[in-house]
């Protein structure tokens, strides 16, 4: 059966999409744990991120990389933190969040509810600042 990932990469489950490419996806998480963070999956379902293929996991960073820069800027924020856990989607999947201490990744924590609109401006504040 396919993750909820794959569905929202065919285009089954609709997202706030921010980029793709050969190899992945890269979309607003809909229940963040900060405004602006972002997950990246690889377009092959893959449970754990060990999993992946050597060529794939060495291309995801590089892929994540102008995407981290963005949020960057369009954030206040002292930098984009990276984490991986895994736990919630048997899908290997990474966390670009914009953070200013070690707290803003502590994935026990409640999540944000936004709108609509705040969802959709968070996309278009992260895309405007995308380069590649």
């Amino acid at each position: 059966m396919a993750s909820i990932f794959s569905k929202i990469i065919t285009g089954e489950i609709p997202c706030y999409k921010i980029a793709e490419d050969e190899f992945f996806f890269a979309f607003l998480d809909i229940f963040p744990l900060q405004e602006g963070h972002v997950l990246i999956v690889p377009k092959h379902e893959v449970d754990k991120i060990f999993d992946v293929s050597d060529d794939v996991l060495s291309k995801w960073l590089v892929f994540a990389k102008p995407i981290a820069k963005a949020i960057e800027k369009a954030y206040d924020c002292n930098r984009c933190g990276i984490s991986v856990i895994g736990l919630e989607v048997p899908h290997a999947h990474m966390h670009l969040v914009p953070i200013n201490s070690s707290d803003d990744l502590n994935f026990t924590r409640p999540k944000l509810k936004l709108t609509e609109e705040q969802l959709r401006s968070a996309q278009e504040n992260i895309l405007k600042r995308l380069t590649k």
